[in-house]
């Protein structure tokens, strides 16, 4: 018995007690410290990304719209009829009145000089708005060399619209171009791209982003001023700026010789200014009058043989409206109709009912589709009564394309007109 508790004793021999593992407080605080430097890290690399990004991110959930372009318009000057008669009043014998004294000045050559001098500087401030578009066409030759072409016109800068500043040129001079430049009056050039032009009138906008403009040439920049081409009279002094010579930031001096000359183009009636201002067959630019604001814009194309050594240019008035549109990236209007204003002697004369005639419909146009024919007068456009061709391409102009408007025109059958309704839908003019 005593031998088996001798035994049982000699198994009890380890006894294990768990002692708790001592902090080592050491080691926490550099791990602990470890840990908050990665999370500044990370705060600041988190940081700076956003930073990065925030533009990007904002442009593309909060995409700024650029403003409207908004271009005021000229009233037509309505023609005055003619007053009757006044009774003249029987004359009373007045009392003889002092002459007055007339000092006279002769003028010297300094006088001239400075008159000179004052219209360069009307010239130079209104340059401030001219730049240099040019278009970069490329191709292959018979040969397959590699050739490359430039064309160059002068540009005006017409608009700002807070993203891109705005340019007017001709479209002929981009047509089919790889690369379209822009060279501002310090030489700076940048990149330009179309935005819309009119396939009537042969004129284009161009668009240039403001972020890509540097700063110090924005400073020499100047929007140009459209002025009111219909108070422009044969006589008045205006200023050819831009390129009417070839060589552009020309300033060249002269008066109207010619105001009431008209050009039929499509939809669109417009008054030729012609002037004693030499110019180019392949010049550009635009008119101005003493106070720098545009009276007429340098489209020799439309200038007859006998002008082409002279300045032709269109009244600006007129282009206000598709300038306008193009700015704001809108397509202009197309019916497809030349177009003449019955006036009241014609109306007499011709026995032609008041309204705009027809001379001519395009082919495949959408007035040719709906069924309007040459020689028919147009009367009412949507019900309300149009006398003339500027009331006809106020209410047009108010059209979007794929817009249809209800055309009511008077139709000669026989000695009598009927009257007929055609539904024409706007289109668009390549």
């Amino acid at each position: 018995m005593k031998q088996q508790e001798k035994k049982g004793q000699e198994f009890d021999f380890i006894k294990e007690k768990i002692k708790d593992k001592p902090v080592n407080k050491r080691r926490l605080l550099v791990r602990g410290g470890f840990n908050l430097l990665c999370a500044v890290i990370f705060g600041l690399v988190a940081c700076f990304v956003f930073v990065l990004l925030k533009p990007y991110l904002e442009e593309w959930l909060y995409p700024e719209e650029s403003s409207t372009i908004s271009i005021p318009k000229d009233d037509v000057p309505q023609e005055e009829e003619p007053k009757e008669p006044e009774e003249t009043p029987t004359p009373v014998p007045a009392e003889p009145e002092t002459e007055p004294v007339v000092l006279e000045a002769e003028l010297e050559i300094e006088d001239y000089q400075e008159l000179q001098n004052k219209l360069y500087e009307i010239g130079k401030q209104a340059n401030k708005s001219i730049v240099t578009v040019t278009g970069v066409t490329s191709g292959k030759d018979w040969f397959n060399t590699p050739y490359e072409n430039e064309n160059s016109a002068a540009g005006i800068v017409i608009g700002n619209n807070g993203q891109e500043l705005l340019i007017l040129t001709e479209k002929k001079v981009i047509k089919d171009a790889q690369a379209i430049s822009i060279t501002f009056i310090d030489e700076a050039m940048v990149s330009a791209s179309l935005k819309k032009y009119d396939g009537n009138t042969g004129i284009a906008i161009i668009s240039v982003p403001l972020d890509e403009i540097p700063k110090e040439t924005m400073e020499h920049l100047a929007v140009a001023s459209l002025g009111n081409s219909y108070m422009v009279q044969q006589g008045t002094t205006v200023l050819a700026i831009g390129s009417p010579l070839g060589a552009n930031y020309s300033i060249l001096c002269g008066t109207i010789t010619s105001y009431q000359n008209e050009v039929s183009t499509i939809d669109k009636n417009f008054t030729i200014f012609t002037t004693d201002i030499v110019g180019s067959a392949n010049g550009s630019g635009v008119l101005i009058n003493l106070e720098g604001e545009i009276v007429g814009l340098v489209l020799q194309s439309y200038s007859s043989q006998s002008d082409r050594n002279t300045i032709t240019a269109l009244s600006i008035s007129e282009l206000k409206q598709i300038i306008e549109d193009l700015s704001n990236n809108r397509d202009v209007p197309y019916v497809g109709l030349r177009l003449s204003t019955v006036t009241d002697g014609i109306a007499r004369e011709y026995s032609i009912p008041k309204g705009v005639y027809i001379k001519s419909v395009e082919m495949d146009s959408p007035a040719m589709t709906a069924g309007l024919q040459e020689a028919d007068v147009i009367v009412k456009l949507n019900g309300e009564e149009v006398a003339t061709v500027e009331q006809y391409n106020q209410k047009i102009y108010a059209l979007n394309p794929e817009d249809t408007v209800t055309v009511s025109v008077k139709r000669q059958n026989g000695e009598e007109y009927v009257d007929l309704e055609c539904a024409v839908v706007i289109g668009v003019l390549k």
